[in-house]
């Protein structure tokens, strides 16, 4: 397939790249296109076939539901069986933005799409591409990370490139996602509202607006078994770079001694790399790559960071990844919710 690769510059969008993005959806195609959060891999939401392309291209379980996007959120009535007015409250403060709801879902949205589960997923973006090419899609886009199944989700249009160049019919490139780590996922079919997936819209931020919520097991890095996952990153493992990673933890001084250890050990041909704050990043010696992860006291610098790093480390052929831990204040949670799911849950405490 020859993947056609478009910019677009959000600022000043190009109608006619969008017109011709929403043709292939449409017509059944799948188009990658930038979101606020990570870019999304769509597909027409109400075409089962659409849906199952995604799954094909992605290599991505089938049980692993996607998420439909809207542009409009009178839109939200067609595919969601009721409304309750806790997710209303959260939608007129955070929609659009980074912020997924689940609720039982219309007939019209095929099983395809949410993973054989009778509930559906539904964002309403803000970046403004990918609102423009939702509407010229016809309104109800189904698309979860465009990369490959397990592995570190994109960030950049280069990044779609890399894993989905030849797999898709096209790519709109409009930069880097400012946010960098994928939307929050709040259930609204539970007793109480559940978070399944934190980000940037942050328990505290949900608190505000609805009170107390619940957390799945799974936001703590615990993965299902013998079930359907509710919502995409919970079950199977994501956002993986290619060498053997490890999150150490403990206090900084002993951390950054363990990893300098590890280091002076490393067996012969190993290329190691970590990830650390900025104030870390001068103490650690002998490593073949250590990547500055910005400042604890900005965790959207951490957040942006993140998968850019993990796919560095795969570019330069590093093999064993060690990770400081980064539990900021506001995106800590889920800033170390995909670390510890890119890890393979190996974390060592010092």
């Amino acid at each position: 397939m020859n993947t056609i690769y478009e910019k677009v510059d959000p600022e000043n969008i190009d109608m006619s790249v969008i017109g011709k993005a929403g043709r292939i959806i449409r017509e059944g195609g799948l188009v990658a296109f930038p979101t606020e959060t990570v870019y999304g891999l769509g597909g027409d939401a109400l075409n089962p076939e659409s849906s199952r392309k995604i799954y094909e291209s992605k290599g991505r379980p089938s049980d692993n539901p996607l998420i439909v996007h809207i542009a409009e959120f009178s839109r939200i009535y067609d595919i969601a069986d009721k409304v309750c007015p806790e997710a209303k409250l959260l939608a007129d403060k955070y929609w659009p933005g980074p912020l997924t709801m689940i609720f039982n879902k219309k007939p019209v949205v095929p099983d395809e799409t949410t993973g054989g589960l009778n509930t559906v997923a539904v964002r309403f973006p803000s970046h403004p591409v990918a609102r423009e090419f939702i509407r010229e899609a016809g309104g109800f886009v189904a698309a979860p990370s465009a990369n490959i199944s397990g592995r570190p989700s994109p960030t950049s249009g280069e990044h779609v490139l890399n894993d989905m160049n030849g797999r898709i019919d096209m790519i709109i490139d409009s930069g880097e996602c400012n946010i960098g780590l994928e939307s929050t996922i709040v259930d609204f079919t539970s007793d109480v509202p559940m978070i399944l997936r934190p980000g940037y819209v942050n328990e505290k931020m949900l608190n505000k607006v609805i009170g107390d919520v619940a957390k799945d097991p799974a936001v703590f890095g615990r993965e299902l078994t013998g079930q359907k996952p509710k919502a995409p990153g919970m079950k199977y493992r994501h956002y993986a770079p290619k060498g053997t990673m490890t999150i150490v933890s403990g206090e900084t001084e002993k951390v950054i001694a363990y990893i300098n250890g590890q280091i002076e050990s490393k067996a012969l041909g190993a290329k190691i790399a970590v990830l650390a704050l900025s104030k870390d990043v001068t103490k650690y010696r002998g490593a073949d790559l250590v990547v500055d992860m910005g400042h604890a006291d900005n965790d959207i610098e951490i957040a942006a960071r993140m998968y850019d790093a993990l796919r560095r480390c795969d570019d330069e052929n590093i093999n064993v990844i060690f990770s400081e831990e980064f539990n900021t204040p506001d995106l800590g949670m889920a800033i170390m919710n995909r670390l510890i799911k890119a890890a393979g849950h190996n974390i060592i405490k010092v």
